[in-house]
């Protein structure tokens, strides 16, 4: 019984809010990629939270999409399946999933989302207009 008024009180009281990367700016939002480690990103790739603990997007030749469940400031995309569809920009398309795997920690300020990790590696993202 305890249980139950805990976990009533936690709800009304807005415990129970969406702490990932959507609870905090990121949903709503389509972010395009502009640089992996400082090095602008010439193809296109779009990465959208579009709701609690899920991500998606495409990269530049497919579409994807995951799980983001950690809390906010931290990040993982996990569990990240692709359609699989061949086009020349496969290279870069296995550098972006592959940088965005490596990623551990998100910032929103504003129209920016920069991910990032300890070995220093970042991706800097911008809000689609």
């Amino acid at each position: 019984m305890r249980v139950a008024l805990l976990i009533i009180a936690m709800s009304l009281l807005g415990y129970c809010k969406d702490e990932t990367v959507s609870g905090h700016g990121g949903q709503s939002t389509t972010w395009t990629l502009r640089s992996i480690d400082g090095t602008p990103f010439a193809a296109r790739a779009t990465l959208t939270f579009p709701e609690e603990g899920t991500l998606a997007g495409e990269a530049p030749c497919n579409r994807y999409s995951g799980q983001q469940s950690v809390p906010y400031p931290w990040f993982s995309a996990e569990r990240i399946t692709a359609t699989r569809r061949a086009c020349p920009d496969l290279e870069a398309e296995t550098r972006y999933l592959r940088a965005l795997e490596n990623m551990t920690l998100a910032e929103i300020a504003g129209d920016t989302l920069i991910l990032s990790n300890d070995s220093g590696r970042e991706m800097v993202f911008r809000a689609a207009q």
